[in-house]
């Protein structure tokens, strides 16, 4: 069976959370609501649109000062040979965010993998200094913004083996659904404590080893089936 890789960007593809510390830097404000949405949201008492929302009334910020601040990080330069390595066996990999659109895009395209499909949240820049989050993917759990869970069904649907590789919180719903879990951080914990089939990771070269392997052994299981495949009537 084919196999599709998704992969969560902040934390993940890019090692740094950039979207936890956009919304950190340009946060003003009290900070009470903040925290006590944070809580709920690693409690599983909210889901991450509505934190968000939460999130994103304490910005002040203009599109320029957004981008200046988010070229300061980069991806896991392993992740591009992930891609490759997929490329090669046939195997999609897709970006699957809660993070912003206007930084994902930028940063894929400045790393020379603007090919790489992905979906997220977005942030429309509004005058003087605001900014409104955007949520264009419809569907799944329906607390999510971009509900991971709901690429996973839709990759399954195509008949897809999903592999799942994330760090946080965000990542639950597609560790739930997918086939394959590879994880580190937050992700990693929660797995372990609810029972989800993990296998951890350190960065993108251990998930590029798993990755060959994983299409090694199914290239092989094909090519098993396929002489009894043929000679059925």
């Amino acid at each position: 069976m084919p196999f599709a890789m998704l992969c969560d960007f902040d934390g993940t593809v890019a090692p740094f959370d950039i979207g936890a510390g956009f919304v950190r830097h340009f946060g003003r404000g009290p900070t009470g609501a903040l925290e006590t949405a944070l809580t709920r949201w690693q409690a599983g008492e909210i889901g991450h649109r509505e934190l968000t929302g939460v999130e994103c009334q304490r910005l002040v910020v203009t599109a320029g000062e957004a981008i200046g601040f988010t070229r300061q990080f980069e991806l896991d330069p392993a992740f591009a040979e992930l891609v490759e390595d997929c490329a090669r066996a046939g195997a999609p990999v897709e970006v699957v965010s809660e993070g912003f659109e206007f930084y994902i895009a930028d940063l894929l395209d400045r790393a020379g993998l603007a090919g790489v499909p992905f979906t997220s949240n977005r942030l429309r820049f509004e005058a003087p200094d605001r900014a409104e989050p955007e949520f264009p993917n419809e569907g799944g759990c329906g607390r999510c913004g971009n509900c991971k869970g709901e690429r996973v069904r839709h990759y399954r649907q195509r008949g897809y083996t999903v592999v799942m590789v994330g760090d946080g919180y965000s990542d639950r719903c597609g560790a739930v659904a997918a086939d394959h879990v590879l994880a580190r951080g937050a992700l990693l914990d929660w797995c372990r404590t609810e029972g989800v089939a993990v296998q951890p990771f350190v960065d993108f070269r251990d998930v590029a080893e798993w990755t060959r392997g994983f299409a090694a052994a199914a290239a092989t299981a094909a090519t098993a089936v396929a002489p009894a495949t043929e000679g059925a009537s």
